[in-house]
């Protein structure tokens, strides 16, 4: 068939629009903050096989593990796939990322023949397991974490499996989760509208030549991005600190990039072993944070479909930190990708100097549950706004302010204030950006924030989880470092907690005063050559004291 290079353009721009209004009913539709107000989600398009149309990627490392997950569903259930099936995956062991990351896949058929798929996953705000909320710092395997869903119909031929179901939320605390799972159908359903309008407008046979070009017009863009980085062997290295069980643990991951002419390769096989304790990761979200970290330095207009990943090799043995071998628990494996993401922009700044970024301010997060005394309900809450540290400098451009984790990539929104006070019962006392955190530079990271609430449950629980408060985000060129992140615990009483950066604190009593600072972006380039006027303007709006103007940046 001839490839009609409009027709190409508008099956791209097609595929994005499903993937957006899938984001979009999501959005509307969910009822946990952690997704409609966090966005903490991905849309996806897939063909027949599983492999990438499309995504929209309002979490990136989610966005790239939905695709693995498709190949396998497609590879496990076989020809027993029908029209109107839904299959709920979240299993760390057959390629999910993390174990509240829960996805939904919906096979779509057109004249009895598979030929796409929708999926979305999104983090859920319980997934049963130990720990309400998902998070346990104490976990050594992944049955003290979660239950574990391997591929299952909850639909086939559309009918619930009303059995499967129950089953499957019996074993979930909050009934939040049944509803925002219920959105995720929805979604999908909405996908696969969308879809069937497009083949039966322009047929099969059109869709899979076009989508065969578009493929290959998507490799050769992003082979094109790579010979730009010059042919060689580059060495970084990123650490981890602390695995939730050994005072004083650290752990190192080192990378190995091999650029060669049009294909550019990842190897981890030196990075240390897995550990006994909370903190590790899997090969998908590890991966996932590879993609993420390299899409950063090439052309963004570059579509994200199957072509984009074909010259990219990612090797990641099994028994890594960064691939921990069943059963070993890996819910903190999202959050490695901070310094997965460090040691591959350390290798390559040499080479790219221009594309590379600062460090990032690392994760410090906490999560609280409890009894909502006024509703006598539960709830639980992940404080994005507390958590949300600057980006690393560029050159030529300051890092952002207040954008979170990298490997959210500024995708996660902040908490409205109002309904931070609504869905908990915490009451906001402060929260602002926060003065001098920004790495200095030619360019200055982004800034960080300073979060206080007063906690309102009782015998609240706490989980603290993130690298944070070891290492501040690293300065490039010349540039200074952010600063770290803490969180602190004032009881009514007046006895002052710092939890540790893994920890599991129970019996938090109502009126305690929690207390977070967030750090900045690291800084690009010597701080003596900034614009004066534009410093002059963040002294005066309290971006920059005076005390560092003078100092650091020697005005």
């Amino acid at each position: 068939m001839t490839i009609d290079p409009i027709l190409l353009s508008v099956y791209a721009r097609t595929f994005r629009s499903i993937t957006d209004e899938m984001s979009i009913s999501m959005q509307q539709t969910t009822r946990s903050p952690i997704l409609c107000e966090a966005k903490d989600y991905v849309t996806g398009l897939y063909d027949g096989e599983g492999r990438m149309l499309e995504q929209t990627e309002n979490l990136p490392i989610l966005a790239f593990s939905l695709a693995p997950v498709c190949k396998h569903i497609r590879a496990y259930f076989g020809n027993d796939l029908y029209p109107g099936d839904v299959i709920f995956h979240n299993d760390v062991f057959s390629y999910g990322n993390q174990n509240n990351d829960v996805a939904v896949y919906k096979p779509i058929f057109f004249k009895g023949e598979l030929v796409a798929w929708t999926a979305v996953k999104g983090h859920q705000a319980d997934i049963g397991g130990a720990v309400a909320g998902g998070y346990n710092p104490n976990a050594v395997e992944v049955w003290q974490e979660a239950l574990r869903i391997p591929p299952v119909k909850v639909f086939e031929k559309g009918v619930l499996r009303k059995d499967v179901w129950d089953l499957i939320f019996a074993n979930i605390r909050f009934d939040i989760v049944q509803h925002d799972m219920k959105a995720e159908i929805g979604a999908c359903r909405v996908g696969e509208r969308r879809m069937m309008s497009l083949l039966e407008k322009y047929g099969r046979d059109s869709f899979e030549a076009h989508k065969k070009a578009l493929f290959d017009a998507t490799r050769k863009m992003m082979e094109s991005e790579i010979a730009t980085i010059p042919n060689g062997v580059y060495h970084g290295e990123g650490r981890v600190y602390y695995d939730g069980r050994h005072e004083g643990s650290q752990f190192t991951i080192r990378v190995t990039i091999t650029v060669e002419d049009k294909r550019i390769r990842f190897d981890y096989s030196q990075t240390d072993p897995q550990t006994n304790g909370f903190v590790n990761g899997t090969f998908t979200s590890s991966a996932s944070a590879t993609i993420l970290t390299l899409l950063q330095m090439v052309n963004p207009d570059i579509p994200h479909n199957e072509g984009m990943v074909a010259p990219i090799e990612i090797v990641i043995p099994d028994g890594t930190i960064l691939n921990a071998a069943y059963p070993k628990a890996t819910t903190f494996g999202n959050h490695l990708c901070p310094p997965n993401a460090e040691a591959i922009q350390r290798a390559l700044a040499p080479v790219m100097p221009e594309r590379v970024t600062a460090g990032w301010n690392n994760l410090l997060c906490s999560l609280t549950t409890g009894l909502d005394p006024q509703k006598q309900d539960k709830y639980v809450d992940i404080g994005f706004m507390g958590l949300k540290g600057g980006s690393g400098a560029l050159h030529g451009f300051d890092g952002y302010d207040h954008i979170g984790m990298i490997d959210a990539s500024g995708g996660v929104l902040d908490q409205d204030y109002e309904m931070f006070e609504q869905q908990t019962p915490h009451r906001l006392l402060k929260h602002e950006y926060l003065t001098d955190s920004a790495g200095p530079g030619q360019w200055r990271g982004g800034l960080g924030v300073e979060t206080v609430f007063e906690i309102g449950s009782d015998d609240t629980q706490v989980v603290i989880f993130g690298d944070g408060d070891f290492e501040p985000a690293f300065g490039l060129f010349g540039g200074g470092d952010g600063t770290l992140n803490f969180i602190r615990l004032t009881y009514p009483d007046g006895n002052v907690v710092t939890p540790r950066n893994k920890d599991l604190i129970t019996g938090v009593p109502r009126g305690t005063v929690y207390h977070q600072q967030a750090g900045g972006g690291g800084g690009y380039g010597d701080p003596q050559q900034r614009d004066r006027d534009k410093l002059a303007e963040e002294v005066r709006d309290g971006v920059i004291s005076p005390e560092a103007a003078q100092k650091v940046y020697g005005a």
